[in-house]
């Protein structure tokens, strides 16, 4: 077969990436040996586990395109790319990744180890190998091995899908994003003052008329049961854990507009299409509200296989302090009733967590030692800590002031400003045993599309990742700007548009 699919071989082939050039950082790196080579006769070998022929057949359909190579997963033999399962120290999502001149191999003790490998694997292979169209290769790994297991089992995503309603599709779409950095949670913020995004039986008009629009007046939209268990199936496929929100007991002007009887004065008030917070709220002294909340978290729990849901419970201004406590006390434990722990923002650590529940903390460095001091009393009372702080990991903050999209409340968030902190010592008094991880939201009251999105996410969302998955010791600045830029290339073959930030050595 002598030629190459272009003909002549190049004269001069580009050496690989060096396996310490990926992001979030490997816990180990130690390079030996020649690179593998992927070529046309490659296959993807698979143990007998339908998982991890599974993971075979999506790493497939990430090479296929690129290399024209038919790359068929098949079961056992030698050499290649091999997948297997086996016993080590791993942990859930951890693997070990050992390439030299024979094959690559990927060892992991579950699935989702797999897949994060695989994600290596990606980013060891030229950014070309994300077109989608044939192209010339070599398609080289570097020798050597990578032992790799995450510092935090938390390192999620927020999309708000109240503010401008997203479809299925460009869900879909960010998560495969997400997935590409070891990202395992996407908390979906499906209620707001603007929007009601998902279907519940028992209280149809929160969708079909809470759902109607969004900010700005545009026609909204909402998640059928269906499409929310397709999201679920997606993100599971990509070892994503979907966290659903409904904001309680204030950010609730869909849901007050949609049912009179929500409201204590048993009007309703418009829809809502601005962007101010902090002015509605639920009636906490009617019992129709806790019944409402029942159908809704036991219509959400049932649709949701994951562990988690969260309640809001963030600037809720109209709601009196006591009547604020009142209400956490009755509705968490509905959460529990129908078998799922509760998350909230941190302003829950105002009342009582329930035992078990995370708190979101969202403040800023100039939060008020008070309020820090609250959370972490929380903390070393056995509340687990998730951390978004505004100032750092709020994705929807401009980078500079002259950014086109996004909001400033919390100040300007360059790149380098997102990823020069340490969750495990950032909140004064708060154990470092009480961080589960972190966590990027990102508000959309200015990002109508897709392409707003990924402007805002890229490149500050792979630092967050790296936060929650790569240990302390890696963390540098000046080597984490050179493979971040290294990312971009790799970005612009999956259309992935960005912000090109002038800190970074693109």
């Amino acid at each position: 077969m002598g030629a190459s699919v272009t003909g002549a071989a190049p004269a001069q082939a580009a050496p690989p990436t060096p396996l310490d050039r990926v992001v979030p950082a490997p816990a180990s790196v130690a390079p030996s040996g020649s690179p593998y080579r992927i070529t046309r006769d490659t296959h993807i070998r698979v143990d007998d586990s339908r998982e991890t022929r599974r993971v075979g057949e999506y790493l497939a359909t990430v090479l296929r395109p690129s290399t024209g190579y038919r790359l068929p997963v098949t079961a056992g033999g030698a050499g290649g790319i091999r997948l297997r399962l086996a016993a080590g120290p791993f942990g859930a999502e951890g693997y070990r990744l050992d390439s030299g001149r024979k094959g690559v191999t990927i060892t992991a003790a579950g699935a989702a180890g797999l897949f994060h490998g695989v994600q290596t694997l990606r980013q060891l292979l030229p950014a070309a190998v994300e077109k989608d169209s044939v192209q010339p290769g070599p398609w080289l790994v570097a020798g050597g091995t990578i032992k790799d297991t995450p510092r935090y089992g938390w390192r999620g995503a927020m999309l708000d899908v109240s503010r401008h309603f997203f479809t299925v599709d460009q869900v879909k779409r960010y998560v495969d994003q997400l997935a590409l950095y070891k990202i395992n949670k996407l908390h979906l913020h499906l209620s707001d003052d603007q929007g009601w995004r998902i279907a519940i039986d028992s209280w149809p008009r929160l969708a079909t008329y809470g759902g109607s629009t969004q900010v700005g007046g545009g026609p909204g939209g909402y998640y059928t049961k269906a499409d929310y268990k397709e999201i679920v199936r997606y993100a599971a496929s990509r070892y994503l854990e979907v966290v659903p929100e409904i904001d309680m007991p204030g950010h609730t002007n869909a849901a007050l507009a949609s049912y009179a009887e929500l409201n204590c004065n048993g009007v309703a008030p418009p829809l809502y299409t601005g962007t101010d917070v902090g002015f509605s709220s639920l009636c906490v002294g009617k019992d129709i509200t806790y019944d409402f909340v029942d159908d809704v978290i036991r219509e959400l729990a049932a649709l949701t296989p994951g562990k988690y849901l969260h309640i809001g419970g963030d600037e809720a201004h109209s709601t009196s302090h006591e009547d604020y406590v009142r209400f956490m006390d009755r509705v968490q434990p509905i959460v529990a009733k129908y078998g799922k722990t509760v998350v909230g923002w941190h302003q829950l650590t105002g009342a009582t967590p329930a035992k078990g529940a995370l708190a979101q903390y969202w403040g800023l460095d100039s939060t008020s030692a008070a309020e820090k001091a609250q959370v972490a009393k929380a903390a070393q009372n056995g509340t687990g800590l998730i951390l978004s702080p505004a100032d750092r990991i709020y994705l929807d903050m401009k980078y500079t002031a002259d950014t086109p999209l996004g909001l400033d409340w919390a100040g300007l968030v360059e790149v380098k400003r997102s990823y020069d902190w340490d969750p495990g010592n950032y909140l004064p008094g708060a154990p470092a045993s009480a961080i589960r991880g972190v966590e990027a939201p990102m508000w959309t009251e200015t990002l109508s599309k897709s392409a707003d999105v990924e402007y805002m996410a890229f490149p500050r969302l792979a630092g967050v990742a790296e936060l929650g998955w790569s240990p302390a010791s890696t963390h540098d600045w000046d080597a984490y700007k050179v493979r971040l830029a290294a990312q971009g290339p790799r970005w612009e073959a999956l259309g992935i548009d960005y912000y090109r930030s002038p800190q970074l050595p693109w």
